[in-house]
């Protein structure tokens, strides 16, 4: 079996231990990808290759790659994101592709955590009355979530581990996502947004950035959630009006653990980064190990790509399979 990278400037694919288990699975190429290369030539060499490897800062795979794809059977991208890289025609054609599916599901949701329950019993707000020289309780409020009604907008793989994380605490857990069949016995179904905001003192955002997604939380919905009620996303800043959350934050009635933003509406001396009630982890929370990259651990997402490989080279069936329902769902 022959797998190919092709390595732009900006690729995080890496050298070490992954890149060794890599061939001994197969004949595994790392190559310096030309961008001045002719598309026809860079679709003959993509064909020489059973399987193509790709991860953040890939370069941009051909459409006509999926009318010409020569010995090409299998794409195995290492990371989550598979669309700024992969055209549709790609998913729509016999090239099967695949990303990390859930293999950074129980970061994520330990961030999740880890955002709400700071946010929850103000440890910012006590940090910064410490360092100011102010002992005691000022202007936190705090809370339990014993009771809690928390309500989760998206229930996929991270939402899921969420669900397992937050189960002991005794928190009431409401659900809003069309698109899963089933849930946990101890969720409660609810069929809006408006809905699941109305049962909400903590609002927990995992869904996935889509057409569908994108600016759905507004002012409106903010204002449903009670005074000094939480939010945390670790999904995707834009499924909010930036400005409609930034809004709630300033006037002090909201508290926020918040790990994406919309960068390009979120600049290096916003207001917002100074409040007091709201924590920004930078899109870093779901981070497995510091430093990320480091060449002699395998961390989850080379598991999962290793295991793909394996398989494929098996005549297996292949794990987190990117179909047209999946892509268009995903970020």
């Amino acid at each position: 079996m022959k797998m190919l990278h092709l390595r732009s400037e900006w690729s995080r694919m890496p050298t070490g231990l992954f890149a060794q288990k890599l061939s001994e699975i197969g004949e595994y190429h790392d190559i310096s990808f030309d961008p001045t290369m002719p598309e026809d030539e860079l679709i003959a060499l993509i064909g020489k290759y059973d399987v193509l490897l790709t991860i953040w800062g890939n370069f941009d795979i051909p459409a006509k790659l999926a009318e010409k794809p020569g010995n090409l059977k299998y794409i195995c991208n290492v990371s989550g994101t598979v669309k700024p890289w992969t055209p549709t025609e790609i998913i729509e054609s016999d090239i099967v592709v695949t990303n990390w599916g859930d293999a950074q599901a129980g970061n994520i949701a330990e961030g999740a955590m880890a955002l709400l329950l700071s946010t929850l019993k103000d440890i910012p707000s006590y940090v910064i009355s410490t360092r100011a020289g102010i002992n005691g309780r000022g202007n936190q409020v705090g809370g339990t979530l014993y009771n809690a009604r928390v309500a989760i907008y998206g229930l996929g793989v991270i939402g899921i581990r969420f669900v397992e994380m937050i189960r002991p605490f005794g928190a009431k857990l409401y659900v809003y996502d069309p698109y899963v069949e089933n849930l946990p016995d101890d969720c409660t179904r609810v069929n809006s947004l408006d809905e699941l905001c109305q049962n909400a003192d903590i609002l927990v955002v995992h869904a996935g950035r889509s057409a569908e997604t994108d600016y759905s939380i507004t002012a409106r919905h903010l204002a449903m959630l009670p005074d000094n009620g939480v939010i945390i996303n670790t999904a995707r800043g834009e499924i909010f009006v930036q400005e409609d959350l930034y809004a709630a934050l300033k006037n002090g009635r909201l508290r926020a653990g918040i790990d994406v933003f919309d960068a390009d509406i979120y600049p290096e001396d916003h207001p917002s980064r100074q409040y007091p009630n709201m924590t920004y982890t930078s899109h870093t929370i779901g981070i497995p190990n510091w430093p990320p990259q480091d060449e002699n651990i395998l961390a989850p997402m080379y598991e999962v790509a290793l295991e793909n490989l394996t398989r494929f080279k098996n005549n297996e069936p292949l794990k987190f399979i990117m179909d047209s329902v999946r892509y268009f769902r995903s970020t």
